[in-house]
């Protein structure tokens, strides 16, 4: 949005506020470690190693326990880390569901589509590459794409 402003347009950072305040929110609460239960996990999906089009986030509700609850946002045409809603309704789950600390990797750790879902269990993705070739926790290449 472009406002005027003695005849000089001007960006309205009002937009941009919003946009990092919710994300700088999430890193911040991440960048603090382990505070107790319940834990919050945050996961980004994309077709590649620079856009985010799905985003998970999980609730842990104690030590050793599975996710308990999970919500799902997902947006193809455009980086999903960048989108102001998309961070704020992350925000409000995460504080809803009272969560004291928060992992979130700082990459992308696979392509969006599901195992059992949008592909046969144990096959690789016929859509995407990206995640079917890279190890999940350290994003390093394991296998060549052929």
């Amino acid at each position: 949005m472009i406002a005027k402003s003695s005849g000089v347009a001007q960006k309205n950072f009002a937009m941009s506020f919003k946009t990092t305040w919710f994300r700088d929110k999430l890193n911040k609460k991440a960048k603090r470690g382990f505070q107790g239960y319940p834990v919050a996990t945050i996961t980004y999906y994309g077709p590649n190693d620079r856009q985010a089009s799905k985003v998970t986030v999980g609730i842990i509700l104690e030590d050793g326990g599975a996710v308990a609850l999970l919500e799902r946002w997902s947006k193809e045409m455009q980086d999903i880390r960048k989108d102001p809603e998309a961070n704020e309704e992350n925000v409000q789950f995460i504080s809803k569901h009272g969560a004291k600390s928060l992992v979130m990797p700082d990459r992308i750790l696979r392509c969006p589509h599901e195992e059992g879902k949008d592909y046969p269990e144990g096959e690789k993705c016929p859509k995407c590459s990206y995640g079917t070739i890279r190890d999940r926790f350290t994003g390093e290449i394991t296998q060549r794409d052929i």
